[in-house]
């Protein structure tokens, strides 16, 4: 036995009476998330997979449609910061949202975040207008 075929016999992958093959849905999950790596080209995971590329895309849009659950992305080693003003000036009265208390401004966008907005998530919007 192969390599390829050894890799996916022990990842899960059934083989049928007529020799189909059966992808466990955590395996698709994470041959889909190659996929949406930088740099990644459906054609090339597929071929790494023995896929054709437009079954592999199929699993991208169910992905898409939520019908397949992708594995959670790595965390980066170190954390990426994105310039912040601080504007001392502005009052509560200038505002749009009155219960604003966090405003991000990336290029010609201006986010307002409440103030009971989670760290976390303040952290994943950063990241986000930082690549």
């Amino acid at each position: 036995m192969d390599d390829h075929s050894e890799f996916l016999t022990i990842s899960g992958l059934a083989f049928g009476p007529k020799g189909h093959r059966r992808w466990p849905d955590a395996l698709k999950a994470r041959i889909v998330a190659e996929t949406l790596e930088d740099g990644a080209k459906v054609q090339d995971v597929a071929e790494r997979y023995g896929l054709r590329p437009n079954h592999l895309s199929a699993w991208r849009r169910l992905a898409r449609d939520g019908k397949l659950v992708l594995p959670a992305p790595a965390v980066e080693a170190d954390p990426v910061f994105t310039p912040m003003l601080v504007d001392p000036i502005a009052k509560p009265e200038d505002r749009c949202l009155p219960t604003a208390a966090i405003e991000i401004v990336h290029l010609n966008v201006v986010l307002r975040l409440g103030a009971n907005t989670p760290a976390q998530r303040i952290a994943e919007i950063a990241r986000a207008l930082a690549t």
